[in-house]
């Protein structure tokens, strides 16, 4: 059972950072995409006997269906093929609203199974099921719907959740072995799919237009995927059978009597009715990360949907920049001529250059002049934004970084989601601009111009070894004495990024911004709630913050087995006393991508009053518990389907 208690100070220090190489050099290869880039983050020890918590329901009964008895369906298959029974739309409806009304099984009967528990996967095996091997066996609580389209085709006539037939059945006529044979995980959501398909009755329909013949051959599939699937799984008959169905009503039908049931219409559009959860989340970072000026006539933000997707959304009829530069992994750092040329062109119209993403410059190298080009670029940009006359020129005197009499031109650096590739940039021109160093750059840019940004390790590195050049040249700081700069101790400690603001009380983050005390107080953060993981401060650091104002959840490793949402509430609580103090709080893990960010989740479901949209297994059964205070429970959203859309989410960041 998990617990809460204070804080005790661990008795190990926290190492020192590395020195900061004299030398840089810019590395022509692309920058890591950041989720490959957490850092690293051990499992925790194997699930023990002592860690395991009393289910919340210790049976294993099958969740209630009204597909099953299938006896009052009509059979359209003839013997001998297996039993496929004929259903219309508004039974469909019905029994998927049913089904969201049921409670989920407990964590504990579904998880490691739903893992992947691969016979030849000997260390996730080893992990997970090394002294109960009865943990292997599927779970015979779940009974679950799982609506299959034939042909595949999802861009258009889909019912809301509905699979292509390769995502769970393979072409001869069986269930997936979706477990991966090698490697390890706790996060295997793209199997989950396929794995609960086999313990579902499945339902199968068509576009209108296919033929009758075919949908019946794929329902027969089906069958034949069941029987195979029981024969080897339950071969004593132990659980009630899955059936397969078809569903006689036209998709128009669907459309015009069922539109609750459509995701997307006939003709390819969006009925908004059923959440699309890329769509989603393209909104939600265009929002987060909306475009602001950071500096003079110089924003920040996401790159246009018309740039994205050329061809899906008009460009606005006025350009509202002069000059767009895109962050990005193949770009070179402007040389002085080629800026020249881009100087030139700016009478005639908008331009836009490209420039190395963040994570793209690395250190040691003695090469300097990829570094003079970088200052000089940084320089061009301030001059362009301020025409005013000045006498500067870059040290070879190819161009001018004068624009006396011109109008400012107004910039905009973007990047996909407007800042990960765009922080190196965006955060030396700030340091140019305002005349700061780094560290009082990453605040302000933060704190007061609320931007959030993703640096690397290297770039931290990077813009402390280049400060001084910047100040020195900066328009804004003249009298600058670049001998008394000085990195504070919480900015040497820093991996490059600062916690995620969730909330305007609410922070995540993971154990090394935990382990940064200096670095939460300048961020005005008063208050920590440790997810499994204990920080490591010294009781003078504790005794400063105030042992009130920590909390730590205690044996809640991110291996996928101990529960955690018997400990949401607590976790609330503990964030609601930080509302009514008007204190920050950071809420970690060790990565910040799983644990803490679920209670994060939780804390905005209650505080928005949102539904569950995408998260974990245990929020969407924490959600079940807040239903049930309210009224009726009925899902939104049930876990097949949300295990797939989190898995197509990540697949861009997934390793090849």
């Amino acid at each position: 059972m998990a617990t809460v208690v204070v804080q005790q100070p661990l008795r190990h220090s926290t190492p020192p950072p590395s020195p900061i190489p004299s030398a840089i050099s810019v590395n022509r290869r692309p920058s890591p995409i950041p989720t490959r880039h957490l850092p690293v983050c051990p499992t925790g020890p194997p699930p023990s006997d002592a860690q395991e918590t009393p289910a919340r329901c210790t049976t294993n009964d099958q969740t209630s269906s009204l597909l099953y008895p299938a006896d009052g369906f009509v059979r359209i298959s003839s013997p001998p093929a297996p039993n496929i029974y004929a259903i219309d739309a508004e039974t469909l409806s019905s029994a998927l609203d049913h089904m969201a009304a049921q409670p989920l099984p407990d964590p504990s009967q579904m998880f490691p199974w739903l893992h992947g528990l691969h016979p030849d996967n000997h260390l996730q095996l080893g992990f997970f099921s090394s002294r109960r091997k009865s943990l292997r066996r599927a779970p015979k609580c779940w009974r679950g719907i799982t609506v299959v389209k034939m042909g595949g085709d999802l861009s258009k006539a889909r019912i809301k959740g509905a699979v292509a037939p390769n995502e769970v059945i393979s072409p001869t006529s069986r269930f997936l072995m979706a477990d991966p044979p090698d490697g390890f995980s706790v996060r295997n959501f793209q199997i989950q799919t396929a794995k609960l398909a086999a313990m579902s009755d499945i339902v199968v329909y068509a576009e209108d237009q296919a033929s009758k013949s075919e949908l019946l051959a794929l329902a027969e599939d089906f069958a034949m995927a069941q029987q195979a699937w029981r024969m080897k799984n339950d071969p004593m008959q132990e659980r009630p059978p899955y059936n397969t169905f078809v569903v006689t009503s036209s998709f128009h039908h669907i459309e015009k009597k069922r539109p609750q049931l459509v995701a997307i219409t006939a003709d390819g559009q969006l009925t908004g009715r059923v959440m699309d959860f890329s769509q989603w989340e393209r909104l939600e970072m265009c929002s987060m990360s909306r475009a602001s000026e950071i500096s003079k006539n110089v924003w920040l933000g996401p790159t246009p949907d018309y740039m994205l997707r050329p061809g899906d959304c008009e460009k606005p009829e006025i350009d509202p920049y002069d000059l767009m530069i895109e962050a990005s992994d193949l770009a070179s750092i402007p040389g002085p001529r080629f800026l020249a040329t881009v100087d030139a062109k700016l009478e005639k119209g908008p331009q836009r250059i490209d420039f190395p993403s963040s994570g793209s410059i690395v250190l040691p190298s003695g090469n300097t002049r990829e570094v003079e080009d970088l200052v000089a670029t940084i320089r061009w940009i301030y001059y362009l934004a301020h025409p005013e006359p000045h006498e500067v020129a870059d040290r070879d005197g190819d161009i001018a970084m004068t624009h006396p009499g011109k109008k400012p031109r107004r910039i905009f650096i973007h990047c996909a989601d407007g800042y990960t590739e765009s922080s190196l940039l965006a955060v030396a021109y700030f340091m140019f601009a305002e005349g700061v160093p780094a560290h009082e750059a990453w605040l302000r840019l933060h704190c007061q111009k609320g931007r959030n940004f993703f640096a690397y390790p290297t770039d931290v590195a990077f813009l402390s070894h280049v400060q001084s050049r910047l100040l020195q040249e900066s328009p804004t700081n003249h009298n600058i004495d670049t001998s008394e700069i000085w990195d504070p101790n919480w900015f040497l400690k820093m991996d490059g990024s600062l916690p995620s603001r969730i909330l305007p009380y609410l922070y995540l983050g993971n154990l090394n911004h935990a382990n940064n005390p200096d670095l939460l107080r300048e961020l005005g953060i008063r208050r920590v709630l440790s997810i499994g993981e204990p920080v490591s401060w010294t009781e003078e650091t504790r005794d400063k913050w105030g042992k009130e104002n920590l909390m730590y959840i205690d044996n809640v490793q991110d291996n996928g087995i101990d529960p955690l949402w018997q400990e949401i509430d607590k976790c609330l609580e503990f964030l609601e006393h930080d509302k009514k103090e008007g204190k920050a709080t950071l809420v970690h893990c060790r990565v910040g991508v799983s644990r803490s960010a679920s209670i994060c989740i939780a804390e905005v479901m209650k505080t928005k009053r949102l539904s569950f949209p995408h998260a974990y297994y245990e929020l969407l059964q924490w959600e079940e518990n807040q239903m049930k205070k309210r009224g009726p429970l009925k899902r939104e959203l049930e876990w097949p389907t949300v295990a797939r859309e989190i898995a197509l989410l990540n697949k861009p960041y997934s390793r090849s």
